[in-house]
């Protein structure tokens, strides 16, 4: 395995675990009025004056459903991106899918990242779609998702520079 393999492995990994993160943690937006509300994908948990955090499973809009699931689907593509990449050890043939697997993850990230923001006119945080309100803003998970796409960027210039002919 040469070292841009290596590297773009490296940073499909990173960018997974980014990801996953982001998915499992409810703290897409936040905010602290009135409490404390933390706005998630998979979770949502809020805390009114002082009482016991409630976390439960939201009840998603079709926006953020479909961000959930690009996501989703995004990091199952970077995994077998991953093992695509390791087995390119014992077989270079591979290496192409490989690139193409993890660019279909970028797309899906891609998609998620302009979707997500439609959803900012639930009746939580009350905004209008792309305009959240400066009572709420984007917090961790949001952050680790686009540090994720960053690096799934970076990762799929590394794995291009792999597939390029060697003359």
């Amino acid at each position: 395995m040469d070292k841009l393999t290596l590297i773009s492995g490296t940073l499909f990994l990173v960018a997974d675990i980014f990801a996953i993160v982001s998915l499992a943690m409810p703290d897409w937006i936040i905010s602290d009025v009135g409490g404390d509300t933390r706005l998630g994908l998979m979770w949502t948990c809020l805390t009114l004056y002082n009482r016991p955090q409630v976390c439960f499973t939201p009840e998603l809009q079709i926006e953020w459903l479909i961000t959930l699931i690009c996501i989703f689907v995004g990091c199952i593509c970077i995994t077998t991106t991953i093992i695509l990449l390791v087995s390119s050890y014992w077989d270079r043939n591979v290496i192409p899918y490989a690139r193409w697997v993890g660019f279909i993850a970028l797309v899906l990230f891609c998609l998620a990242a302009v979707i997500f923001p439609m959803g900012f006119r639930v009746v939580e945080i009350g905004g209008q779609r792309y305009q959240l309100p400066n009572s709420h803003q984007v917090g961790l998970s949001y952050i680790l998702f686009m540090l994720s796409l960053w690096i799934t960027v970076m990762s799929e210039l590394f794995a291009g520079k792999v597939c390029l002919p060697r003359f």
